[in-house]
């Protein structure tokens, strides 16, 4: 249909391959997130168990040297767990980011789309209006053609001359 290449059409496909990039990035981002927060939620799990064997065995009887390894241990624990949180927090935040870099890649392409979608109606109807011109061109020739038989033949037509 279009004879014209749409005069933007590099930074059309450059913003596709952008928004498809950033989609990609944000499934790795989520993804990331999601595994992070899956460990931060086995940490807790694992102290909350080991917090609760402590708890049962210091009701019956612990040694001061075992009660110092539980401690030991849950503080080991609980660091780990704010290590864990930390790298939490930073996943969401990257995931957020990724999230805002995405919408401006997606909307972006939007804009250049939508160029392309108005030159490919404007390259339309130019063509329909040469489609039009040379249709009424044509339309043109063949009455005066039409007129000038009928004028040679005296004004009567040719069919008319041969009734006679």
């Amino acid at each position: 249909m279009s004879n014209s290449r749409f005069p933007l059409e590099t930074l059309l496909e450059l913003a596709q391959s952008r928004a498809d990039d950033a989609a990609k990035r944000l499934g790795q981002l989520i993804a990331a997130q999601t595994e992070d927060s899956r460990k931060l939620e086995l940490l807790q799990q694992y102290r909350a168990d080991y917090q609760a064997r402590f708890v049962a065995h210091a009701r019956s009887g612990m040694r001061p040297e075992e009660w110092a390894n539980y401690q030991s241990f849950l503080a080991k624990l609980d660091e780990a767990i704010e290590q864990q949180g930390t790298i939490c927090r930073t996943a969401q935040k990257r995931t957020v980011a990724g999230q805002k870099n995405f919408v401006e890649q997606r909307n972006r392409h939007k804009a250049f789309d939508t160029l392309a979608q108005r030159h490919e109606s404007e390259e339309a109807r130019r063509a329909a209006r040469l489609d039009q011109k040379a249709a009424d061109e044509h339309s043109a020739k063949h009455f005066k053609g039409n007129l000038e038989d009928s004028i040679d033949t005296g004004g009567t037509s040719l069919a008319d001359r041969y009734d006679n």
